[in-house]
């Protein structure tokens, strides 16, 4: 029984994998051919500016209901039209207060000439999550993994025709990506079958209350992570205005380039929570050696990775052109901020399990005063770079928060002395690269000495896919 559910959690994470991989890999690739696709890092820093804009409305727009649908969809003793349709209507109620606040959304950086593009990209993206999740809590998930390959299909597709061909863009790239979450959110609908779940007449006023009571204080911890990862771009396009010769947007522009390797480790986190929603929820037997068990061998597969992607930051950043080079500089602490950013989704978790959103907020929220307290003083100090360090020491305090408050929910072993040391010798490959001329030889010593430390997890991690494989085949 004990290894039937980790079996189970490797199996939804190669589903998943599979589903995410073609979407995620074009996500991988699309920063280098937005670089020449969009000119210049100043027009890229408007089309990230906006993008980020849409991200900070769509869980106020849909009141977190996402999370809800999956969590109560789950819940055996819930009825899955109630829950659809009291989703939908959340959406649509968050929707039109967004109309109705149009006058001051105009206000929003760089939004205004944008503004109809920008309703639509959060509609059709709220729209489909919705239909995605809805599924996911029915356990459709060879539906998912299909779903992701079409998604990638089509946004290449409109990526192609609005930017490469008609040379729209940040209109283009808006477009482009409003299109493919409607192409979604229809194909999810039609073949998930949702349409005999979507019936006015299963609204219920007290589910309804129930999964708000549940997913309302999500907004604000989305919110406050929408803070941690996002606001430094508003704050590089309002302090860094004129900053040795350049405007904020261009380094918008960077610091959006910069985020293209840390999305490898945001790829794994992906694949991985996706399946682990579902296991933490689901798996209730030794429930704490199961946590600290699977932490353990995660924590050990991204600091792998991290280690991996600084040592590489510098000679895979000409994929870009020439002008975002200087982006690489923004790569390891935003790797390091990547890897905190999954393992306090693993912690997350545990708040879901338990139904413990409003802990979820608390913790978000503390990360986020402290980095956009962080972000004006280390721009001050170290300039469009300081935003970085800011947003990695935001997003440890929320894990030292999380790992903190988890503890009388659930006792999971963190092993902190091992912790420690990893991220010891991730500081100092950082440290080497950054300020060292001859930096190769040193830093891959200490990468090989990271993967020295952490093998045995990562071989127990790679055993367990290979031979799901081998069943598979």
């Amino acid at each position: 029984m004990a290894s039937g559910k980790y079996k189970q959690l490797v199996s939804n994470t190669l589903l998943f994998a599979i589903s995410n991989f073609s979407s995620k890999l074009l996500s991988f690739f699309i920063r280098p051919y937005l670089s020449y696709a969009l000119d210049s890092p100043d027009v890229m820093g408007v089309s990230s500016l906006l993008q980020q804009s849409a991200n900070l409305l769509i869980p106020m727009v849909s009141l977190g209901v996402s999370y809800a649908v999956i969590r109560f969809g789950l819940d055996k003793t819930k009825d899955k039209a109630s829950v659809f349709i009291n989703g939908f209507v959340t959406i649509l109620l968050g929707f039109g207060i967004m109309v109705l606040a149009s006058p001051l959304l105009r206000h929003i950086p760089a939004a205004a000439p944008y503004l109809g593009l920008l309703y639509l990209c959060v509609l059709m993206s709220c729209l489909r999550t919705l239909c995605t999740q809805f599924i996911r809590a029915r356990m459709l998930n060879r539906l998912v993994a299909l779903d992701g390959v079409l998604t990638t299909a089509s946004l290449l597709g409109f990526y192609l025709l609005f930017l490469s061909v008609f040379r729209m863009g940040a209109t283009g790239f808006l477009l482009a990506n409003a299109c493919a979450d409607a192409v979604s959110a229809v194909f999810v609908f039609v073949w998930g079958r949702c349409g005999r779940f979507f019936r006015p007449k299963k609204f219920d006023p007290a589910l309804w209350k129930e999964m708000l009571f549940y997913c309302v204080p999500m907004i604000p911890a989305a919110i406050s992570f929408w803070i941690i990862n996002a606001s430094d771009l508003f704050f590089v396009q309002a302090m860094c205005e004129s900053h040795n010769g350049h405007s904020g947007s261009y380094y918008v522009g960077l610091l959006s380039a910069g985020y293209f390797l840390p999305q490898i480790i945001t790829m794994i986190g992906t694949f991985f929570y996706e399946a682990w929603q579902l296991s933490a929820v689901t798996e209730e037997e030794d429930r704490e050696a199961f946590f600290s068990k699977v932490f353990r061998i995660y924590a050990s597969v991204l600091f792998c990775c991290v280690a991996g992607i600084i040592w590489l930051c510098q000679p895979l950043m000409h994929v870009f052109k020439e002008s975002y080079f200087d982006a690489w500089k923004l790569v390891p602490f935003l790797t390091l901020c990547s890897m905190c950013t999954c393992l306090n989704q693993f912690l997350n978790s545990v708040y879901v399990v338990y139904k413990r959103s409003t802990s979820s907020l608390y913790t978000m929220l503390a990360g986020a005063v402290l980095n956009l307290i962080l972000n004006y003083l280390f721009i001050l100090w170290m300039g469009p770079w300081g935003v970085t360090l800011a947003s990695f020491l935001s997003l440890l305090l929320v894990f030292l928060l999380r790992a903190y408050s988890t503890r009388g929910l659930l006792e999971i072993d963190f092993h902190p002395a091992w912790l420690l040391m990893n991220l010891a010798l991730v500081l100092a490959e950082i440290y080497l690269l950054m300020s060292w001329e001859h930096w190769v030889i040193p830093v891959t010593l200490l990468v090989v000495l990271i993967i020295a430390v952490n093998i045995r997890e990562v071989w127990s991690m790679l055993q367990k896919l290979l031979s799901k494989l081998k069943r598979a085949k």
